[in-house]
């Protein structure tokens, strides 16, 4: 069977079970996490949040949160809001799509607008469209002249800066993900755990092992990363990651395309594909343990079923995992596998950190840039030539 082990408390990790050494060493990660990056300081305690949460605490207390945003500006906050929700008292609401049937109840709102840019369509025409003269505001953008900070000034709204120097894919343990963690309730500093993971050797190998084999699927030009999610709370957690690897690793002509799988619903929809289609896929497996201990009924259960008495929902769920996991051994379909014991803010800080070094690891070893996305900026500009050309 696969190698397994713990590489924090929180998590158990079962590797690709590939015999390839593999052109990263650990070498090449201990010389990067030693650089001088904002990326890696936003994933330490010591790193200091440029907002004073006291005052924002008091500004809250009373009312619900609405949150502007779109893409890295908002999924962390999304991800955290959702795999750490039996925390979470506060009701925030997310506005990252246009839509017309969002429903406000309530008068007044607590509005949380976040673009790195300050010029962001989406959240430019999502807010105008929502905010009212009794809101209160609050606008975390880059400090320079941007279309946002200028609306601050008509609002009167309080301005929180971005760093400058983390693009918002990577901004989740930084202001940006953090100042909502906080309204949420969350702990900030239990996030940060690069100074303990750094230091664990089962997590430098799991890191360095699975990067390694990424490089070796994308070379037999098995580009698709399939996510087979056995966690309903972690799907944002999940398009988080897919923004992450498709906006960090699609370029020229290069790049890994992140799935998003449901299950088990996805059993009896895509599974016949990945057990015996094109293999052209890698998976990774993800479950975490429950708190919901809900348990088929006996009076419900006929003889053929009476065994599932036994088991809650979470029990059957994680069976299920296992068992498809060793179809995939057997049929030696590549597949990873992640196990959350406790959902906290420690186990969701490292998912972010793991996912965050490894994406950028690769984009090295591609030879991509992993910090831009130039061709994002195409259809901006794209857009706002034809706005021009529409009103004339």
């Amino acid at each position: 069977m696969k190698t397994k082990f713990m590489f924090s408390k929180n998590i158990i990790y079962k590797k690709f079970n590939l015999k390839n050494s593999g052109k990263i060493k650990k070498r090449d990660f201990s010389k990067l996490i030693n650089e001088d990056n904002q990326i890696f300081s936003t994933m330490k305690k010591s790193y200091k949040n440029k907002y004073n949460i006291k005052l924002i605490k008091k500004k809250i207390s009373n009312k619900d949160i609405r949150l502007f945003g779109v893409g890295g500006s908002i999924l962390g906050s999304k991800a955290a809001y959702n795999f750490l929700q039996h925390k979470i008292k506060k009701k925030i609401l997310f506005i990252d799509n246009f839509t017309e049937k969002t429903f406000f109840p309530k008068k007044k709102y607590f509005n949380l607008i976040i673009s790195k840019s300050g010029n962001t369509l989406e959240t430019i025409a999502n807010s105008a469209s929502y905010l009212n003269k009794q809101d209160e505001n609050l606008i975390l953008t880059e400090n320079n002249q941007n279309y946002l900070r200028r609306l601050a000034k008509i609002l009167k709204s309080e301005i929180v800066d971005h760093n400058n120097f983390i693009g918002g894919r990577y901004s989740v343990l930084s202001e940006v993900g953090m100042l909502p963690a906080e309204m949420m309730g969350l702990n900030p500093k239990r996030f940060k755990r690069f100074n303990n993971i750094v230091k664990n050797k089962y997590f430098i190998n799991s890191l360095i092992d699975s990067v390694n084999s990424i490089l070796f699927f994308v070379k037999k030009k098995k580009n698709n990363s399939v996510i087979i999610n056995y966690d309903e709370r972690a799907e944002d957690l999940f398009k988080w990651y897919q923004q992450l690897v498709s906006e960090s690793l699609g370029k020229k002509g290069k790049g890994i395309l992140p799935v998003i799988s449901n299950m088990p619903k996805d059993n009896h929809s895509v599974m016949q594909l990945y057990l015996d289609g094109y293999k052209n896929n890698f998976f990774t497996f993800f479950s975490t343990k429950s708190f919901v201990n809900l348990k088929p009924k006996k009076s419900y259960l006929l003889k053929d079923f009476k065994h599932l008495k036994s088991f809650d929902l979470n029990q059957i769920r994680l069976i299920q995992k296992r068992a498809t996991e060793n179809v995939f051994y057997k049929k030696k379909i590549p597949f990873r596998s992640f196990e959350v014991g406790n959902r906290n803010e420690e186990s969701l800080g490292e998912i972010f950190i793991f996912f965050i070094l490894e994406t950028i690891i690769l984009g090295r070893a591609l030879n991509v840039n992993p910090y831009d996305q130039p061709s994002v900026e195409l259809i901006k500009k794209e857009t706002k030539k034809n706005f021009s050309i529409l009103k004339t």
